[in-house]
C-alpha cells in the first residue's frame, strides 16, 4: 500500500508508515472498506473492529466528522488524521448533487430513501477517496469534497476532474433499490480559501472553508445537466489539455457580478504525454541547454549508426527534461526513424503496463466508440507494420483485453511465465522496427512507473546496446535508475539556469520586450534558474495588470507589489511542505524569517528541545526542502527555492503571521543585538509585517541610512519609501511628522544619486520637507531641506533661486552658530558662483569652506549634503577653477587631493565624484589620452554607484577623447548617446559647457553644421538661466564653428569671448580666445595685431607650458615673428 502522506510504499498489514512515522488507514475485516485509525465500527457496514485496528494512533484527534443527514453514512474520508488548522490553501472544490431527489423523496417510503442516500453517500466516498479527495460535508442530497486539503498534491485540479468523471461512471452502476436510477451533477472550482476551521460540534463538526471557491462550485453544479461534470476557467486552466471539453463560453450564476466561464468536461485526452497536454500554445522558449541538446544529438548519431544508446535523464520538478526532449525531437523530425512515446502516471502507478497500453491505444487510434472487433482489427493493422508474429499480436491483443482467435500461450504456462512472454514480444516489436529503421524511444516520469513497465525496460535497456534504438529516459531525482554504469548508458543530470540565461528566457516569454529592471530583479531572484518557475512567474507578472505595454518595453503601472505564486505552481509546491505535515509548523517559522535562517535563531521561536529542533529540521533537509550549512547548534538553513519558501509562508494566516512577526523582532531585540545594529532592515520587515508601524518606521531610517553610508543608494531608497510608506497610514501627530521629515531628509541625497537632482520627486521630496520643517520648528532639519532646494534650483537652471537659497543657509547657519553648517553653505556658494561666472568669488568660498573642512568631523556631512563630501567637491572645484584662472599645473595638485581624500574616505559617490572632476580637469587641459583613462576607471563605478547623470557625463568625456585621438566614428556616437542620456535627466548643470565640448569634438570630426547648433543652443541657455561657465570659450568656439564667408561675424565673436575672459579673469579662456583671433587677422595679413594681441596672453602664464593650448600659442607666437 502507499502511505497517503509521504507517498512511500509500505507492505500491507502495517499500521505506520516506516519512512515518515504517520498511520496507515486500515480496512474493515469484514467488507474491506477504508477505516480512520482509532474507530470502533466501521461506516460501511457498521462492524465492530478490533483493538488493533483502533489502536493505530491512540494520540491523534478525533478525525472531523461530516455532518450527517442519513443513517451511518461514510465519515469524511481524508489521508489523514490530524487537522493542521485553519491556513490559507489554494484548493480545488467539488460539489455533487443527487439529481430528482426531492421527487424521491415525495414518492418513496422515508426508509427506503434512507437507503438509496446512504448508497448514495458511500458511492461518492468510494469515488473521490481514490482520487485523495477529502468529503468535508454531507448536506443531504449534496456532497462536499476538498482537493488540496488536509494534503496538496501537484496534480489536485487534475484529480478533482478524474473523481467527478469516476463517480458519474459508478453512479449509473449503482442500483440501490429495482425502481431507482441515480444521476448526480458534479460542479468544479479552484482558488484560494482559508480552510481548516472546525466548526460545530459533535456529529455537526465539520471543516470549514471560506472563500469564493466553495460557492462557484455549488453554482456550477446547479447549471450542470445530469451526469455531466462542469468546471470553472480557474480549473481548466490548472488541467489544460488532459480533457477533452464543450466549452460552454460565458454563464451568468447567481451571487456573481459577473459572467463566468465554465465548461464540460466530456472525457480524458488521448495526448502522449502529460508535457504535450499541459502546454498552452507555443513550446517555451530553449535557452542555455545547448550543452545538454548536443550530447543527445551525439547519442542519436551512435544509436543510428548501430551502437544502440540508452540516456538516463534526471532532473527536479521544472527543470526542463520533457522540453529538451522535445526540442531533440524536433530536431531529428526530418530523419527517417520512429518514435515512440510511453509516459508514466501518478494516477496508474500500480496499473500494469499502463504506459505502454496508452502508446498502443493511440499509435493503433482506437477511439473510446469502436467496436472490441473494430479495436483489434485497428491492433492488428499497427502490428503489421512491423511484420509481428500471429503468437506475438495474439499476446499483444490480450494485452489491451481485446477479442483474440487463437490462446497465445498453453493455459499450463505459469501466470510468471505468461508476463515474460508478453514483455519478449513487446521487446521484439521494437528490434523489428529498429531493423527497418533508427528507433527513437521517449520514455517519461520514471518515478511514477509501475513495476511490470520497470521490468519491460530493463529488458530494452539490455537489448538496446546492439540495435538501432536510442532510449530517453526521464525522471525525478528520487527515481534510482538500475542501469547506471552500463557501457552504453549516459547519465544526464540537468542543472538550474544561471541568471543570464534566465533572463534571456524572460525577454523570450516578454516577446522581446524589456521588462522593469526592479521586475526583472524579482523573477530571477524568485524562480531560481528553474525553467518552470521562470516561465509561470513571468507570466503572471506580465498577465497581474501591474505593467503596461509601451513600444518595446513593459513600464509599471504603479509600486512594484510582490508577486503572487502562480496558480499553477500553487499546487506542487505546498505538496512539498504536506509530505512532512508533522514539522510543517517549523517551516513556517523558517518562511517567515527569510530565504535563509539561523538554528540559533529558529530555535529561539520554537520552544523545542536542540535535540527535537534538529531532527524536525532534517526532516526539512532530508524532503529536498532546505539545504543544511554546518551542524546544529551553530547550522544555517537555506530554502532550496524562494518559491519554495512563498509556498510555506503563504499558508499562514494573516492574524498568525502577525504574531509570528512580532515574535520574531521581539527576539531579534533582546537575543541579537549585532542583527539589529547590522541589518536594521530585518527588524524593519518584521515591523511591517507584524504591524509594528512605529517601531518599523525607526528601522526602516536606520537601514536606510546605513546602506547610503555604504553607497548602497538604490537599497537606501527601497527602504527609505518603506518607511514613507507606513507613515501614511498613521494618524497625523507631531511625532509622525518629526518622523517623516527625518526619512525624507534622509532620502533626498540618496535620490540625487540613483536618479538626478533635477528629477521631479527630488523637487517635490525637498518641498514638502521644508514645509514639515518649517511647521514643527526644526531649525537644524530645515537647514537640510533648503540644501535640498538649493541642489534643486541649481541643477534645474534656476541660479536665481539658487543664490537666494545660499544666501538663506549661510542665515540659518549664522543662526545656528554651527561651522559645520557654514562650512555647507560654502559648499552650495561655490558651485553658484562658478556657474554664474563669477569665478574670484567662488575661489574665495572654496578657500573659506576647506578652512572649515575637517575630514573626522564633516566626512558624515555627505549623506546629507549632496551625496558627495564636501572637501573632495571643494578640491574639485578649486582644481577647475585655478585652470580656468591660468594656473594649470596647480589644478593638477588641488585635483590629486581630491582623489586621494576620496579614495582615503572609502565612499563610494565621493570617489565617483572626483575621477569625473579629475576628468573635466583633463578636458580642461585638452589631454585626451588622461581622460579616456580616467572614464575608464569611471564607468564600471557609475554604473555601480552613480547616478544617471553621472553615466551620461562620463559617456560625453569618452566620445571627446575618442574623436580627439582620432577614433571619430565611434567617438561621435558615444558623444550622441551620452547627450541623449544627459537631456532625459533633465539636469541643466553645466550643460551650455558640455555642449560645447561636444560641439568642440564634432568640428574636429568635420560635423561644423551640428557643431555649431549645439553652441548656438548652449549660447541660447546661457541668456535664459545665467549659466556662465565657459561662456567665452562658447563665443570663441562660435567663431571658428562660422563659415569662413561670415567673416565678421567670426571676428565679432571672437572678440566677444575676449571681452567675456577678461571679466571673468578667465586667463585660459583669453589665450584661446586671442589665439583663434590671431589667426584669423593672420589670415587676413594682419601678423603684427595678431602677434601684439597673443603675446600678452601668452606671457602671463608661468605654469602649464606643457600643455596644448600654451603649446599651440608658442608655435603660433613664433610663427608671427617669421
Amino acid at each position: 500500500m502507499e502511505c497517503p502522506q509521504c507517498r512511500a510504499s509500505v507492505p500491507d498489514g502495517k499500521r505506520f508508515c516506516s519512512d515518515c512515522g504517520s498511520p496507515l488507514p486500515l480496512s474493515c475485516s469484514s467488507c474491506g472498506a477504508a477505516i480512520a485509525p482509532g474507530k470502533k465500527f466501521c461506516s460501511d457496514c457498521g462492524a465492530p473492529l478490533s483493538p488493533l485496528s483502533r489502536s493505530a494512533d491512540s494520540t491523534a484527534p478525533p478525525q472531523p466528522l461530516a455532518t450527517r443527514l442519513s443513517p451511518a453514512p461514510p465519515a469524511a474520508v481524508s489521508t489523514s488524521d490530524t487537522s493542521p488548522g485553519a491556513e490559507r490553501r489554494q484548493l480545488t472544490v467539488m460539489f455533487c448533487d443527487l439529481v430528482g431527489s426531492t421527487a424521491m423523496a415525495a414518492r418513496m417510503d422515508p426508509e427506503d430513501l434512507r437507503e438509496v442516500i446512504g448508497a448514495y453517500h458511500r458511492c461518492v466516498a468510494k469515488a473521490v477517496t481514490r482520487f485523495r479527495g477529502f468529503v468535508a460535508k454531507y448536506m443531504g442530497d449534496g456532497v462536499l469534497v476538498y482537493f488540496g486539503y488536509p494534503h496538496a498534491h501537484e496534480d489536485d485540479a487534475e484529480l478533482a476532474v478524474r473523481a467527478g468523471l469516476k463517480l458519474m461512471t459508478k453512479i449509473a452502476e449503482l442500483h440501490p433499490r429495482p425502481e431507482v436510477a441515480l444521476q448526480v451533477r458534479v460542479g468544479i472550482a479552484s482558488g484560494l480559501v482559508v480552510v481548516g476551521d472546525l466548526i460545530g460540534s459533535g456529529a455537526s463538526q465539520e471543516q470549514a472553508v471560506v472563500g469564493e471557491t466553495p460557492n462557484l462550485a455549488a453554482r456550477l453544479q446547479a447549471l450542470a445537466e445530469p451526469n455531466t461534470v462542469l468546471i470553472a476557467d480557474s480549473t481548466h486552466r490548472l488541467v489544460k489539455s488532459l480533457f477533452e471539453y464543450r466549452d460552454l463560453d460565458t454563464v451568468s450564476l447567481k451571487g456573481f457580478a459577473e459572467p463566468v466561464a465554465a465548461w464540460e468536461v466530456v472525457g480524458a485526452s488521448a495526448y502522449a504525454s502529460r508535457f504535450e497536454a499541459l502546454q498552452s500554445g507555443t513550446l517555451t522558449p530553449l535557452v542555455g541547454r545547448e550543452e545538454e541538446i548536443d550530447l543527445l544529438l551525439r547519442r542519436w548519431r551512435q544509436a543510428k549508426d548501430g551502437a544502440g544508446r540508452v540516456v538516463l535523464l534526471s532532473g527536479e520538478p521544472g527543470i526542463g527534461k520533457s522540453r529538451i526532449t522535445e526540442t531533440l525531437v524536433e530536431r531529428v523530425a526530418g530523419e527517417p526513424h520512429t518514435r515512440l512515446r510511453y509516459s508514466c502516471s501518478p494516477h496508474h502507478s500500480d496499473s500494469a503496463l499502463y504506459p505502454i497500453i496508452s502508446q498502443l491505444e493511440r499509435a493503433a487510434r482506437l477511439d473510446r466508440d469502436d467496436s472490441p472487433i473494430a479495436k483489434r482489427d485497428k491492433l492488428r493493422a499497427l502490428l503489421s507494420l512491423a511484420s509481428t508474429s500471429a503468437e506475438d499480436a495474439a499476446l499483444i491483443t490480450e494485452l489491451l483485453s481485446l477479442p483474440i482467435d487463437m490462446l497465445p500461450v498453453p493455459v499450463a504456462v505459469t501466470p510468471q511465465r505468461r508476463k515474460q512472454m508478453m514483455l519478449e514480444a513487446l521487446v521484439r516489436q521494437v528490434e523489428a522496427l529498429a531493423r527497418q529503421e533508427p528507433v527513437l524511444i521517449v520514455f517519461e516520469d520514471l518515478h511514477w512507473i509501475d513495476a511490470t513497465s520497470l521490468e519491460l525496460l530493463s529488458l530494452m535497456v539490455e537489448r538496446a546496446r546492439s540495435v538501432r534504438v536510442m532510449l530517453i529516459l526521464t525522471f525525478r531525482p528520487e527515481f534510482v535508475p538500475p542501469w547506471v554504469g552500463q557501457a552504453h548508458v549516459t547519465m544526464l543530470t540537468l542543472s538550474r539556469l544561471d541568471t543570464r540565461h534566465a533572463e534571456a528566457m524572460v525577454e523570450r516569454l516578454a516577446g522581446g520586450r524589456t521588462l522593469p529592471p526592479e521586475v526583472l530583479d524579482q523573477i530571477i531572484a524568485r524562480t531560481d534558474g528553474v525553467p518552470l518557475f521562470v516561465e509561470e512567474l513571468t507570466k503572471a507578472v506580465i498577465d497581474g495588470g501591474w505593467l503596461q505595454r509601451e513600444d518595446e518595453r513593459y513600464v509599471l503601472t504603479g509600486p512594484l507589489p510582490s508577486a503572487a505564486i502562480p496558480t499553477t505552481l500553487h499546487a506542487s509546491l505546498v505538496a512539498r511542505f504536506d509530505r512532512v505535515a508533522p514539522v510543517k509548523d517549523v517551516a513556517q517559522i523558517g518562511a517567515a524569517l527569510g530565504r535563509e535562517f539561523s538554528f540559533e535563531l529558529v530555535a529561539s521561536l520554537t520552544g523545542l528541545s536542540e535535540r527535537a529542533l534538529a531532527q524536525a529540521l532534517e526532516q526539512l533537509v532530508s524532503a529536498e526542502l532546505m539545504y543544511r550549512r554546518g551542524a546544529p547548534p551553530d547550522a544555517i538553513y537555506t530554502f532550496k527555492h524562494a518559491l519554495v519558501q512563498d509556498a510555506a509562508y503563504a499558508t499562514l494566516l494573516r492574524g498568525k503571521r502577525q504574531e509570528l512577526h512580532a515574535r520574531i523582532a521581539d527576539v531579534l531585540e533582546a537575543k541579537f543585538p549585532e542583527t539589529v545594529e547590522t541589518e536594521p532592515e530585518i527588524l524593519a520587515r518584521h515591523c511591517t509585517e507584524a504591524s509594528l508601524t512605529e517601531r518599523a518606521v525607526a528601522y526602516w531610517k536606520q537601514a536606510g541610512e546605513r546602506a547610503a553610508k555604504r553607497s548602497a543608494n538604490v537599497e537606501a531608497a527601497a527602504h527609505l519609501r518603506r518607511g514613507l510608506q507606513l507613515i501614511e497610514a498613521l494618524p497625523d501627530r507631531a511625532e509622525h511628522a518629526d518622523a517623516e521629515l527625518g526619512l525624507l531628509i534622509s532620502l533626498g541625497p540618496v535620490l540625487m544619486t540613483t536618479r538626478s537632482s533635477a528629477a521631479p520627486e527630488v523637487s517635490r521630496l525637498y518641498s514638502k520637507a521644508r514645509l514639515l520643517a518649517q511647521g514643527i520648528g526644526r531649525s537644524a532639519e530645515l537647514y537640510a531641506t533648503v540644501w535640498g532646494s538649493w541642489i534643486v534650483a541649481f541643477v534645474e537652471g534656476d541660479l536665481r533661486s539658487a543664490a537666494r537659497f545660499v544666501d538663506d543657509l549661510f542665515g540659518i547657519a549664522r543662526d545656528q552658530g554651527d561651522p559645520g553648517l557654514v562650512l555647507q553653505a560654502h559648499h552650495a556658494a561655490w558651485p553658484t558662483a562658478m556657474v554664474s561666472g563669477d569665478l574670484l568669488a567662488a575661489r574665495r568660498h572654496v578657500e573659506a569652506g576647506l578652512a572649515i573642512y575637517d575630514r573626522d568631523k564633516h566626512a558624515h556631512h555627505a549623506h546629507l549634503y549632496g551625496a558627495h563630501d564636501a572637501g573632495v567637491c571643494g578640491h574639485s572645484h578649486q582644481a577647475w577653477l585655478v585652470a580656468v584662472l591660468g594656473h594649470l599645473d596647480q589644478a593638477v595638485e588641488e585635483m590629486d587631493l581630491a582623489l586621494a581624500l576620496s579614495r582615503d574616505l572609502g565612499h563610494p559617490a565621493s570617489l565617483v565624484h572626483a575621477l569625473w572632476s579629475a576628468a573635466e580637469l583633463r578636458h580642461i587641459r585638452r589631454e585626451p589620452e588622461v581622460v579616456e583613462e580616467l572614464t575608464a576607471a569611471l564607468m564600471p563605478l557609475v554604473a555601480e554607484h552613480g547616478s544617471a547623470v553621472a553615466v551620461a557625463n562620463a559617456t560625453m568625456l569618452r566620445g571627446w577623447a575618442l574623436v580627439e585621438r582620432g577614433i571619430v566614428d565611434e567617438g561621435v556616437a558615444e558623444l550622441r548617446k551620452g547627450l541623449n542620456q544627459w537631456r532625459s535627466t533633465g539636469s541643466h548643470y553645466l550643460l551650455p559647457y558640455r555642449l560645447g565640448r561636444a560641439a568642440e569634438a564634432f568640428r574636429a570630426a568635420g560635423l561644423a553644421e551640428e557643431g555649431l547648433s549645439l553652441v548656438t543652443e548652449a549660447l541660447g541657455l546661457i541668456e535664459s538661466s545665467g549659466d556662465r561657465w565657459f561662456e567665452a570659450d562658447l563665443h570663441r568656439l562660435q567663431g571658428e564653428l562660422l563659415p569662413a564667408a561670415r567673416h565678421e561675424d567670426r571676428e565679432r565673436s571672437f572678440h566677444r569671448a575676449l571681452d567675456v575672459a577678461r571679466t571673468q579673469s578667465a586667463k585660459l579662456l583669453e589665450l584661446r580666445a586671442s589665439a583663434s583671433l590671431a589667426r584669423l587677422w593672420r589670415d587676413d595679413g594682419r601678423r603684427d595685431d595678431a602677434r601684439a594681441l597673443l603675446m600678452p596672453a601668452y606671457q602671463w602664464f608661468a605654469e602649464g607650458f606643457d600643455t596644448p593650448d600654451l603649446k599651440a600659442a608658442k608655435m603660433l607666437i613664433e610663427e608671427l615673428r617669421l
